[in-house]
């Protein structure tokens, strides 16, 4: 078994970004066997469909590494590199743009979403972003991808391009991929807002706890994170049309390890007033450990630097025979 997932390295971290992926990037390398392996990639080739700064982006890649240490994923167990640092991404992607279809790229859901009406003045990058994920699968052959229910269509790209290299050319180079899509994993939500998910875009500070928060902040946040005036009900599904309580109910209960129904039933009959100091320690109890070992790691750039380089030596050795197969199967003498 091998798994692959990727993170685009933002400059705030947030809870979001914690209980979305990592915490469970981290249960899932721990228990992995002998016979597997996980590969961690910090996906700073796909920033760069949003102009960013030289500097900016250096230091949200090496932060990002931090947190992911921070959270517990451990190098020596798992590969943690970031794309960049591994051309054999950037060189399949063009190989695989021969295969894939405009038509196919034009289905994806998410490139509307995002350039709205101003298709016309949209990155090229975006529109092929999902070609370029398709590689970053393809090219260490994994068999299993986490990801949520937003980037399950762009994997089913991945399976198409791969079935069409793999008839075009006569070969059984690329594996199916299979999702993963862990049910214990949160969708977190905006503190503002229980319809939106919790971004770094929201000019909000108030929308999100980051990684940096320090535990004053974290309570305040909490505080003041909308609500209604309705006591919280026996069961979840009293929950339902009240996004704002389903979003606080659903990080405590991802935090505590119990299930909504659970966490209802311990606090029904009461308002926010009594749930939101228990959620706020709760969080505070969670995240000090990890942001206390962030802060600290986020100062050492070379040893930082250092994790990445040698997770990319171990990745380029996996991508390599794939890489030079795809090559070889296209004609391409190198």
């Amino acid at each position: 078994m091998r798994v692959l997932s990727g993170i685009q390295p933002t400059g705030n971290l947030h809870l979001g970004n914690y209980l979305g992926a990592i915490r469970y990037w981290v249960r899932m390398q721990d228990e992995m066997d002998a016979d597997s392996q996980c590969f961690f990639f910090l996906a700073d080739m796909h920033s760069i469909t949003v102009h960013e700064g030289r500097e900016q982006r250096i230091r949200n890649v090496r932060d990002m590494a931090a947190a992911l240490v921070a959270a517990g994923i451990d190098p020596d167990r798992s590969v943690l590199f970031n794309q960049a640092r591994v051309p054999a991404h950037a060189e399949l992607c063009w190989l695989l743009s021969g295969t894939a279809r405009i038509g196919w790229l034009n289905r994806m859901t998410q490139f509307k979403d995002k350039v709205g009406k101003d298709r016309e003045g949209a990155s090229i990058g975006l529109f092929v972003y999902p070609v370029l994920q398709a590689a970053d699968i393809l090219i260490y052959n994994a068999t299993h991808v986490p990801v949520g229910e937003d980037q399950k269509q762009h994997l089913e790209l991945a399976r198409d391009i791969a079935t069409k290299f793999n008839t075009d050319f006569g070969v059984e180079l690329f594996t199916m991929p299979a999702p993963i899509i862990p049910k214990e994993s949160a969708r977190i939500m905006s503190l503002r807002d229980g319809t939106a998910k919790m971004s770094k875009s929201d000019p909000s500070d108030m929308s999100r706890i980051n990684l940096t928060d320090d535990d004053d902040a974290i309570m305040q946040k909490v505080k003041k994170a909308k609500t209604d005036p309705e006591p919280l009900p026996e069961t979840a599904e009293g929950l339902a049309g009240r996004p704002e309580a389903n979003n606080l109910i659903g990080i405590y209960a991802t935090l505590s390890g119990k299930t909504p129904d659970a966490v209802c039933a311990e606090f029904a009959g009461k308002g926010f007033g009594a749930f939101k100091p228990a959620l706020g320690e709760l969080l505070v109890e969670t995240l000090r450990p990890i942001r206390s070992r962030f802060l600290e790691l986020r100062t050492e750039d070379a040893a930082l630097d250092a994790i990445l380089e040698k997770g990319a030596a171990k990745a380029s050795a996996a991508a390599e025979p794939t890489l030079r197969a795809a090559y070889d199967a296209m004609g391409l003498m190198r």
